[in-house]
């Protein structure tokens, strides 16, 4: 299955989860998209709740189908972490992700673009691959030398960054400085029942 490319806000509001980070799309609408939106309050299966974290989590980071079981099956064979935290520290560790979390873009959408088009650079180098997967100390930061307009507007705009990185926002660069914790991470997703979706599966 390819990437979604349809509206976020409807698949927000169908999962009952701002992928967006903001809450706006569940804000106003607390309920599913569509005719019978308010209508759907029949409880789901085991599998049901299970698919529905997955899908929660899959467009969270806006990757894939076949690179989100990828991903999956490398955390499942690290054995010194726990799955479902290794799980999200890949996640984490995409360059598309990173740029979003220093705020050099406003959305991973936005920071995936600004990949794929060539503006960012990994220790130097380009890289255009946003699932590129960053390792500890690397730096991330632009090769033009003025910063482009949207990235000094989402720099401007006083984003949150997590404690795993660091930025100099004057440099419009960046640090993967360690690995994130477990409470750094989005507390409404249950990772649990996304390695039971995949365990019944393999």
């Amino acid at each position: 299955m390819s990437r979604y490319t349809g509206s976020t806000w409807k698949r927000s509001r169908r999962l009952g989860f701002s992928i967006l980070e903001s809450g706006d799309e569940t804000k106003k609408r607390a309920y599913g998209p569509g005719q019978h939106g308010q209508d759907r309050k029949r409880k789901p299966s085991e599998y049901g709740s299970q698919l529905v974290e997955k899908q929660k989590l899959r467009h969270y980071y806006g990757v894939s189908e076949r690179q989100f079981r990828r991903l999956f099956m490398i955390a499942k064979a690290d054995k010194t972490q726990v799955t479902g935290l290794a799980f999200f520290r890949i996640l984490e560790s995409r360059l598309d992700n990173l740029v979003y979390r220093m705020g050099f873009a406003r959305t991973r959408a936005a920071a995936r673009q600004l990949v794929n088009h060539g503006h960012v650079t990994v220790n130097g180098k380009r890289v255009d691959i946003p699932s590129y997967l960053c390792n500890i100390g690397d730096v991330i930061s632009f090769k033009e030398t003025s910063p482009l307009k949207v990235v000094k507007e989402s720099v401007e705009g006083n984003p949150t960054i997590p404690g795993f990185v660091t930025v100099e926002a004057e440099k419009y660069s960046g640090v993967y400085a360690r690995l994130p914790e477990r409470n750094e991470l989005p507390k409404e997703i249950n990772e649990a029942q996304i390695i039971e979706y995949y365990n019944r599966l393999l």
